[in-house]
């Protein structure tokens, strides 16, 4: 079994082949903008790698949000068009939860919570809480990070905080004793794998032409500073 996993939902553009017994081989990379530029390339370096014809690959896994609504939309066009192509299943995971698998399966022995962030600018953050990859104490959300938002679950116990939300929040939230923070977490297409295994094995498919990423909120055009352009 040969999975392709994409993971396109922030900053970080990453790649990972796999099958049943873990991670074959992966590409990222944190350069900004990378994602149309460097997907498609990934896949094919990715392949090469690993000695194996995109025709032997029998899903795609793409991340599915929230994040970012162009990093969402080419990773997740890139995934419908190869599964399109192929005849293959697609699978999805909503990235949060990736990061919350990720985390886990990295330390096992770990006990806490583990709260994954995504920055959606200023003080808000896309969040959930996990107990377990697959057990959702909070569902995700929006969240504008104030004092004390979290402390009915950091009163309980340890609550680990990770991905790009957390570092801008840590100020505001470092302060209790049970909190703490994953400096240096990186996310990965990795986290998909476990989750995407299982899904593959009850068949929760998504349908190619229909799907969409879940971006949460609505985009937002800026206005153009270009003039001119209106």
């Amino acid at each position: 079994m040969k999975l392709l996993l994409i993971e396109t939902a922030t900053a970080v553009c990453s790649v990972a082949l796999a099958d049943e017994n873990g991670i074959l081989a992966e590409l990222h990379t944190a350069e900004p903008n990378a994602h149309s530029s460097q997907l498609s390339p990934f896949i094919d370096k990715l392949l090469a790698q690993c000695g194996i014809s995109a025709l032997q690959l029998e899903a795609v896994c793409v991340s599915s949000g929230p994040g970012s609504y162009t990093g969402l939309r080419i990773g997740v066009s890139t995934a419908k068009g190869i599964c399109y192509a192929l005849q293959i299943p697609l699978l999805s995971v909503p990235t949060l939860q990736s990061m919350a698998a990720q985390y886990f399966t990295q330390h096992p022995d770990y006990k806490g919570l583990v709260c994954p962030m995504i920055d959606a600018r200023r003080m808000e953050c896309y969040t959930a809480i996990y107990a377990s990859p697959t057990h959702v104490v909070k569902p995700v959300d929006a969240d504008i990070i104030t004092p004390g938002i979290y402390d009915t679950y950091l009163d309980r116990g340890e609550v680990t905080f990770l991905g790009d939300g957390a570092e801008k929040t840590r100020p505001i939230l470092g302060t209790h004793p049970n909190a703490r923070y994953a400096y240096g977490f990186l996310i990965s297409a990795s986290g998909l794998h476990s989750l995407a295994l299982e899904k593959l094995r009850c068949n929760q498919v998504e349908d190619v032409a229909y799907f969409q990423p879940y971006y949460l909120k609505d985009f937002v055009a800026k206005k153009s500073i270009v003039r001119g352009l209106r």
